[in-house]
């Protein structure tokens, strides 16, 4: 995203430069303009492999601009707000740590009772045939593939609700203080 943005300001910065340099020179010859990857310019670059644009001029629809990180800090402490009264009281964090951690469980058991559920269907590999799977046997293989994936699905659910639980108790160990 940041770097999408990087990329529409140069586009706008070299817009400006091209439309300057255009009306300068719009009684003028018409100077080429060519395309060095995602820039635009007048001026190609042998080692960037620019290719000239054909027929008319470009055209670049500013967007909106974006206030980075030191300007909405210096917004903040300009109001006179104290960048200290924004953190979260230990307590609290405490509280919104052990819901997380209720909702990662809560998670984990369906999780786990869906996989259950999933095996006892998968049967080893040879989950039992329905009616209408016996005169179509390809309808069976797409089901025993679809069960396959759920299974691969779920279980990599599984591994990445326990990887959180064990990172939220590590970061905040249970009657450890902070």
């Amino acid at each position: 995203m940041r770097s999408n943005l990087l990329h529409c300001l140069r586009l706008v910065v070299i817009a400006g430069v091209c439309t300057a340099v255009c009306s300068a020179t719009a009684t003028s010859e018409p100077q080429r303009i060519y395309r060095c990857g995602n820039a635009y310019t007048n001026q190609p670059d042998s080692a960037a492999n620019c290719k000239p644009l054909a027929g008319g001029s470009v055209t670049v629809i500013e967007g909106t601009r974006v206030q980075g990180l030191q300007g909405a800090a210096a917004a903040v402490n300009a109001s006179g707000a104290n960048t200290s009264a924004s953190k979260i009281d230990n307590a609290e964090q405490r509280q919104r740590d052990s819901q997380a951690q209720a909702v990662l469980q809560a998670e984990l058991q369906k999780a786990k009772k869906q996989y259950a559920e999933l095996l006892r269907e998968w049967h080893n590999g040879e989950p039992e045939r329905r009616a209408d799977e016996h005169r179509q046997p390809q309808k069976y293989q797409d089901r025993v593939a679809q069960l396959r994936g759920e299974l691969q699905r779920t279980e990599a659910d599984i591994a990445g609700l326990q990887r959180e639980l064990s990172r939220l108790s590590v970061a905040n160990p249970a009657g450890a203080k902070p």
